[in-house]
């Protein structure tokens, strides 16, 4: 295993245990007044992936946009929770960031720098000089663009697809009254099923819009996608 893939697996686990396993854990059997409470359940779990994602951006030495919209959105739901607003608000804001991501995909589609790119097609995994190189041989640098603007739209649907998911799974599972057990509960109930009913669904239309794009590079390049993959 090379060490980019051990450090993958590692924010995989991280991402899982730190942003899922621990804050449903906790909404979920530490909100009873036996225990922390409704209030202080929240503040307790969602510290977990607050904490985490100020860890990965310094870890990673850089601002990273997602990074930064996970954090806003983990002090979002902290403070739609603590200060008891409607459920509504939890679903518009479940609904907005994956939105956001949505349309920055399509709008940056129109620019040099397309967001596509960075999300699948990033220069750790793919040697672009390289590639480049083998587009330009074969005069198919224009005919690329296009194909990469129809990954774009791909990546931009399953973005969508997952506001649409948010706001439905929140519209259906937060019906308790805020600030109660019972709601905290329920806000741990939503973020265990937001994996199952979100994450693979979206990542189900990520994967096949990278697999799209490998199928065009080697029909444009004539050469295996192996050939500018960074070793």
């Amino acid at each position: 295993m090379t060490s980019t893939q051990s450090q993958q697996n590692q924010g995989f686990f991280g991402n899982l245990v730190f942003n899922i396993i621990i804050p449903v854990l906790l909404m979920s059997y530490a909100s009873s007044e036996d225990y922390l409470g409704p209030a202080w359940s929240i503040v307790a779990a969602l510290s977990f992936p607050l904490g985490y994602g100020l860890w990965d951006l310094k870890q990673s030495g850089k601002v990273n946009g997602f990074s930064v919209l996970g954090i806003i959105s983990v002090l979002l739901t902290g403070g739609i929770s603590l200060l008891k607003l409607p459920a509504e608000y939890i679903a518009i804001k479940e609904a907005a960031i994956p939105a956001i991501i949505g349309i920055a995909v399509l709008v940056t589609q129109f620019t040099d720098r397309p967001l596509v790119k960075a999300l699948i097609l990033n220069d750790q995994m793919i040697n672009w000089p390289k590639l480049n190189e083998a587009l330009a041989a074969h005069n198919a640098e224009i005919l690329f663009k296009k194909k990469v603007a129809v990954s774009s739209y791909i990546v931009a649907g399953s973005f969508f697809l997952s506001s649409t998911l948010n706001y439905i799974l929140a519209k259906v599972i937060l019906v308790s009254e805020p600030g109660t057990t019972e709601y905290t509960e329920e806000l741990g109930r939503m973020t265990a099923l937001s994996y199952p009913v979100i994450v693979i669904p979206s990542m189900i239309l990520l994967i096949g819009a990278l697999w799209y794009l490998f199928v065009q590079i080697k029909r444009l390049t004539g050469q295996d996608l192996d050939h500018f993959i960074n070793q």
